[in-house]
């Protein structure tokens, strides 16, 4: 089934003619990212997915992933879900058992569906700076009906995500909408089974950014580098910022002296529905999860091509 673009857009337009009555959603929680470790030696410091953060729907996961050669995340499964990769510096090699392979580099975009089965591996690439391989890795839940579907790839590079510009600020539309200076609206090219936004925010200092988030998702903030006020809460780096659902969306300040960087990620969240998850499979049941296991260890049922299959890049590790 081919993805179909959801989103609560009509909203979200018939709201940004009057920007004077901007209401900023309030911050409802705040948790420092701890590093841990994860797959073969990659560190990660993890935002939801914690137990303070847990299954907010439609995210299971956000992960900011350093990896350096000799360490990485070799084969393993997944199913019921989509997992978004977003380099922030170096590269990370992509394989998996129907033959897909690739790169994505600093400010490339991989937005995998796993759906009914997927066996890959994700290794980094050696630099000649011996620097570790830097990004973001979002775990999105899908609606019960997509959770079969077959898997399937969108891959952009940096050059062609777009940007929202305006006064000190700039907006890179990995996916969902921004508002331009001028009043356009600037969307990204990717569909989404269910909605959601993803936005890569840099503010200069004395910027202040106003943006609009659709009705009723849930929302939340991750910060890179510098301390923006987010809702008028200072915030340092590595921090998660879950907001509240009234309101119109998200205001952010830099009032200090260098350029402050946060990604925007909101979704709609997938009410009435279960989140059963036993590691890389994601269901709406507990049946669900066992038919996983089954067909992945029975290698049947979107598994068949995992019999005998070994990457090669994941003996890297």
């Amino acid at each position: 089934m081919s993805p179909t673009a959801v989103s609560n857009t009509s909203t979200y337009h018939e709201s940004i003619e009057d920007m004077s009555r901007f209401a900023a959603r309030a911050v409802s929680k705040l948790v420092r990212a701890i590093e841990q470790s994860e797959g073969a030696g990659a560190t990660v410091r993890r935002s939801i997915g914690t137990p303070q953060l847990r299954n907010y729907s439609p995210f299971l996961m956000l992960d900011h992933f350093s990896v350096g050669v000799g360490a990485g995340f070799p084969d393993h499964p997944h199913r019921g879900q989509e997992t978004v990769t977003y380099m922030l510096d170096g590269a990370m090699q992509h394989e998996d058992f129907a033959g897909h392979a690739g790169k994505i580099e600093t400010g490339d975009l991989q937005w995998m569906t796993a759906g009914k089965g997927i066996m890959h591996a994700e290794m980094p690439c050696p630099r000649p700076d011996g620097k570790p391989n830097v990004g973001l890795q979002l775990w999105v839940d899908l609606p019960s009906d997509y959770k079969l579907d077959e898997p399937q790839y969108q891959e952009h590079r940096d050059k062609d995500i777009p940007r929202a510009k305006n006064d000190k600020i700039e907006v890179k539309v990995i996916s969902g909408e921004a508002l331009n200076a001028d009043g356009s609206i600037t969307k990204s090219p990717v569909r989404n089974r269910v909605g959601v936004w993803f936005l890569d925010v840099r503010i200069q200092p004395g910027g202040k950014l106003e943006q609009r988030i659709p009705l009723g998702w849930n929302t939340f903030l991750y910060t890179l580098t510098g301390k923006p006020h987010i809702a008028g809460k200072q915030v340092e780096p590595y921090h998660t910022i879950v907001l509240g659902r009234e309101g119109d969306g998200v205001v952010a300040e830099n009032s200090g002296e260098e350029e402050v960087r946060f990604v925007i990620i909101a979704g709609q969240p997938l009410d009435g529905q279960r989140c059963v998850q036993y590691g890389p499979f994601v269901g709406d049941s507990e049946e669900f999860i066992y038919q996983a296991f089954m067909d992945y260890q029975g290698q049947t049922n979107g598994f068949e091509r995992a019999k005998g299959w070994n990457s090669k890049i994941g003996g890297r590790a």
